[in-house]
């Protein structure tokens, strides 16, 4: 089945000791829906500004997401700039960030797409989550993401929020921050006594948990020799996870683990270039060919 995403979509500029580049097509929305669209189709809801270059909306379309509720509006697109240090890749040091047109403009759903069933919410204002939720006339199985930002300044509506989630997805140092417990493990079981049934929590180079009331296991990173970018590395995993889902005939403890499998794999690919240079250019073949590989990390 097809996946609904909500987030941003932006123009990155990145410093890492790889280089410098200017006006990356990016944001949360365009790295999950690169990878879920790996799986299936994926409806992307977004707002840009005037200045959003035609050349990344034919790219979009090229890539067969469905642009039906991307809306470009007056003002200027989101930008990020960031940097990452040689001795901390996992850490974005925030340089300037200009908000642009989503400080007043909200994504919002065409008519035609309010039916489907999955619905993944990424980073955005917990608020802003919750009301284009309450726009789907169908939502069977919702994932969301967030951040500490929204933790610090939203942290009532984004526990409301939960409630409605099936899977949630964040960082290490977000689930400390909002459960206030150090042991990931207890964290994760407190996060899911706040509604979602699964929790997944990214460690970056060192992999992620899963955690429900039934299952937990961990997955390490697939181990790569070169980290050129890891900006959208975590969205590009959810995008992985549910978009694998999305497809999945049922969601059971195989699939599950299929699912970070892949959001594993599709993740490291993200990171070995600037942007979205590695991931435009992913062929199924190579995803399952580093998926063969991962798998015999297991045969022991």
């Amino acid at each position: 089945m097809s996946i609904v995403v909500m987030g941003t979509v932006a123009l990155d500029s990145v410093k890492t000791p790889h280089g410098l580049k200017k006006d990356l097509l990016g944001g949360s929305a365009t790295h999950f829906s690169m990878s879920a669209g790996m799986f299936t189709t994926v409806h992307l809801a977004a707002v840009v500004g005037e200045d959003f270059p035609q050349k990344h909306m034919d790219f979009l379309k090229r890539k067969k997401i469905v642009l039906t509720s991307l809306y470009r509006e007056k003002g200027c697109t989101f930008r990020w700039e960031g940097e990452y240090k040689h001795n901390d890749l996992n850490t974005a040091c925030t340089l300037n960030t200009e908000l642009g047109v989503i400080t007043r403009c909200v994504p919002r759903l065409d008519e035609s797409q309010q039916h489907i069933k999955n619905v993944f919410l990424a980073n955005y204002d917990p608020d802003i989550q919750d009301r284009f939720l309450k726009s789907m006339r169908n939502a069977q199985f919702v994932g969301m993401d967030t951040m500490n930002l929204w933790i610090k300044t939203k942290r009532a509506s984004l526990k409301r929020l939960l409630k409605k989630v099936q899977v949630f997805i964040l960082n290490d140092a977000e689930a400390r921050d909002l459960t206030q417990e150090l042991n990931l493990l207890k964290a994760a079981k407190c996060l899911c006594s706040y509604g979602p049934r699964m929790v997944i929590i990214k460690k970056g180079e060192h992999g992620g948990i899963f955690y429900s009331r039934r299952l937990i296991f961990a997955l390490p990173a697939y181990p790569l020799e070169v980290v050129v970018d890891p900006t959208g590395a975590g969205d590009t995993f959810a995008g992985g996870v549910m978009g694998y889902l999305a497809k999945a005939p049922r969601i059971n403890d195989k699939s599950l683990i299929q699912a970070l499998a892949y959001g594993t794999i599709l993740s490291s690919f993200n990171v070995e270039a600037f942007g979205l240079s590695r991931t435009a250019a992913l062929t199924k073949s190579q995803i399952e060919q580093r998926m063969r590989t991962f798998r015999r990390f297991f045969q022991f």
